[in-house]
C-alpha cells in the first residue's frame, strides 16, 4: 500500500490525498512534521518537507511531483487535462501557487494561528498586513484573470483548481479570506472547490486534527 508521510492541514499533503480518494487509491498517512530534524525521515527526504511517497521500492518528495505519478500510474480518472496547451497551463498555475502563492498564505497561517496557538505569542500583524495588502494582491489579480466564472479551470475539477484554492483554506483558518467584492471569479472558485466531497472530506479531517471541530 502506498504510505504519505504527512500531517493534515498541510496545503501540499492535501493535493495528494486529494489525487489518491479521487482515483481511488488506497494509502496510509504516516504522521510526520515537516522539518521535524527526524533521522529517519531525512532518508526518505532529506530536504525534511512533507509530504513523502513511498510506494514499494519508490519514493519521492515535493506534492507536484508526486502528483505527476500518481497521474501517470492510475490515469483512469485523470487530475490533469489532456490537451498539451492546457496541461501545460495545469503545470504553470501549479508551480505559482505551491510555490509564491502558498508561501505567502503560509505567513499568515503561521502569523494569526501557529503563533498564537503553538508557540503562544502574539502574532505580526504588520507583515500580515504587509502581505495582505501589498503582497497578495498583484497574485490574487492574476488568478482572478485565470479563475472562470463557473465551473472549473479546464471545466472538469482538476489538479490545477486544488493547486489554486489549497493555499487559501490554510489562510483560511488564520481569519483570511479573498475578498469577493474585488476577486468574485476566484473566491467562488475556491468555494466550489471546497464542496468537491473529496476535498471536503480531507478538509473535515483537517478541521479536526486542527482542533477546530
Amino acid at each position: 500500500m502506498i504510505k504519505i508521510h504527512g500531517v493534515y492541514g498541510s496545503p501540499f499533503v492535501r493535493k495528494v490525498l486529494v489525487s489518491l480518494d479521487i482515483k481511488q487509491v488506497p494509502y496510509e498517512l504516516v504522521p510526520q512534521m515537516p522539518f521535524a530534524r527526524d533521522e529517519n525521515y531525512q532518508k526518505l527526504n532529506p530536504l525534511g518537507k512533507i509530504p513523502t511517497l513511498v510506494d514499494g521500492d519508490l519514493t519521492l518528495g515535493d506534492s507536484k511531483v508526486i502528483c505527476r505519478y500518481l497521474e501517470s500510474a492510475y490515469p483512469d480518472t485523470p487530475m490533469y487535462p489532456a490537451d498539451l496547451k492546457d496541461r501545460a497551463r495545469a503545470d504553470w498555475y501549479e508551480d505559482l501557487t505551491t510555490g509564491p502563492v502558498a508561501e505567502l498564505a503560509a505567513g499568515i497561517f503561521f502569523q494569526r494561528f501557529m503563533r498564537p496557538f503553538a508557540f503562544k505569542q502574539e502574532p505580526d500583524e504588520a507583515l500580515v498586513a504587509k502581505i495582505i495588502d501589498k503582497q497578495l494582491p498583484p497574485l490574487l489579480d492574476y488568478l482572478e484573470d485565470v479563475a472562470p466564472a463557473d465551473g472549473f479551470v479546464f471545466g472538469e475539477f482538476s489538479m490545477a483548481d486544488m493547486s489554486i484554492a489549497s493555499p487559501f483554506y490554510n489562510a483560511g483558518y488564520a481569519g483570511y479570506e479573498v475578498d469577493a467584492g474585488q476577486w468574485p471569479k476566484l473566491a467562488g472558485l475556491i468555494n466550489r472547490v471546497r464542496e468537491i466531497p473529496q476535498v471536503k472530506a480531507i478538509l473535515d479531517k483537517e478541521a479536526k486534527a486542527l482542533g477546530l471541530s
